[in-house]
């Protein structure tokens, strides 16, 4: 914004300056040469007048030349018989213009030969013509330093207009650059950093609207923290009841299931308002090691995998490989991933975990050896499964500014890729 409003009072000043040096410098010229004229043109008269008054009388070569000599024109009087008198010419008489006014006229000519004022005197004898010269030089004389005079002074105004545009830039973007500043706070969780009400009234008004939006966002969060921890309160009761219930149940067997769902099912409740009471700063700034999180979790499942007889192999690359989500949140991310293999294939068939870092991209490959999921029991089906684990996969992965991809292929196989696409560091 500063620069933009910088080069738009440059424009805008070099336009008006140009449209008054241009002129200007051009009416300085003139008037030099107008100048210059006139005082040839008095000159001239005064030779004229002489020779009116002092026709044929033999003070008149001396008079002319002692008035040839007070100004810088160089004035002749070519008399009736070619006679030359004052500054020395040379075929005067056959001058174009001498004899056009030996025809009676008078007359001024200005061309890059200087200027010249011609002027026709008729006396008893005929027509004699008085003629003033201004060199060029005398012409022009002091149009230069003029010219220098107006151009630096309209830089010097240019150079004002720009330091000027400059203050004026920097009292306007100042404020503008601290509700931005204020904006990446609060995008980066902090919903305590409100923007300073200062600056042009548009500016004010956006630092108002800015603080307006995160007490909005902050009230939302707390009615939506203070809505999970009641529903986990209320939870509590009907899930200690159930536990209650599942131990007067005869059938161990039945009994011991009833207790390992009710405790995954208040692990998850816990989990769910864990999150909700996570701050907003620890999410939106998260970082986790996606190759420790895999090593745990393939840690985790590999004694079941060898009690079904799966072959579990492993390519993970040296870690960390850092991405843009909690830690937590991956190891959930690659339990719902090899969940899906245990409950989309048969026991004994073999998957694959990878991990590896493509173009400074972190990539995350599940791969099982099945029948592929749309040969699978449909989600659901399994008792305790809801069919959401690949939800939470995706908005896992997305949060990250990645990607997740269900494949199958060509060998019936069924594979499962996360890719986190955010810069990472090792």
């Amino acid at each position: 914004m500063r620069s933009r409003i910088a080069w738009l009072v440059a424009g805008t000043t070099s336009a008006v300056v140009l449209s008054f040096v241009i002129p200007l410098c051009l009416l300085v010229r003139t008037l030099a040469e107008d100048r210059a004229m006139a005082a040839a043109d008095q000159e001239a008269r005064n030779v004229a007048i002489l020779v009116s008054t002092l026709d044929n009388s033999p003070e008149l070569p001396q008079l002319v030349e002692e008035t040839d000599s007070r100004g810088p024109a160089r004035t002749t009087l070519l008399l009736e018989d070619d006679q030359v008198l004052g500054s020395p010419a040379t075929r005067l008489e056959k001058d174009p213009e001498v004899l056009r006014a030996r025809k009676g006229e008078s007359f001024s000519v200005i061309d890059e030969a200087g200027g010249r004022i011609l002027l026709s005197v008729v006396v008893p004898d005929g027509t004699e013509v008085v003629r003033s010269v201004v060199p060029p030089a005398e012409l022009h004389r002091g149009v230069r330093q003029a010219w220098a005079s107006i151009i630096g002074l309209g830089g010097v105004l240019l150079l004002v207009a720009l330091l000027l545009a400059d203050r004026i830039a920097s009292w306007i973007s100042r404020p503008v650059r601290a509700v931005a500043g204020t904006a990446d706070e609060l995008r980066a969780g902090n919903l305590q950093a409100r923007a300073n009400i200062a600056g042009p009234p548009e500016t004010r008004q956006l630092a108002r609207a800015l603080n307006g939006l995160a007490d909005r966002i902050r009230e939302l969060l707390d009615a939506e923290r203070a809505a999970v921890g009641d529903l986990s309160h209320r939870l509590r009761t009907p899930v200690t009841a159930l536990r209650l219930d599942s131990e007067q149940v005869s059938d161990p067997e039945l009994a011991a299931r009833l207790q390992a769902h009710l405790t995954v099912l208040q692990r998850d409740i816990d989990a769910i308002v864990r999150d909700a009471r996570r701050p907003v700063a620890a999410e939106m700034s998260a970082r986790g090691d996606l190759v420790a999180a895999v090593q745990q979790r393939v840690r985790h499942w590999a004694p079941l995998a060898e009690d079904q007889g799966r072959a579990l192999s492993t390519a993970i690359a040296p870690g960390p490989l850092w991405v843009a989500s909690a830690q937590v949140d991956l190891r959930d991310l690659v339990d719902i991933l090899i969940d899906n293999v245990f409950a989309h294939t048969a026991e004994g068939v073999p998957f694959e975990v990878l991990v590896r870092l493509e173009a400074g991209v972190a990539v995350l490959v599940i791969r099982d050896h099945g029948a592929g999921m749309a040969a699978a029991a449909p989600p659901g089906s399994r008792p305790g499964s809801t069919g959401l684990g690949l939800d939470i996969a995706r908005r896992t992965v997305a949060a990250a500014d990645g990607s997740l991809t269900i494949a199958q292929g060509a060998d019936d196989s069924a594979g499962q890729l996360a890719t986190g696409r955010r810069a990472l560091s090792r």
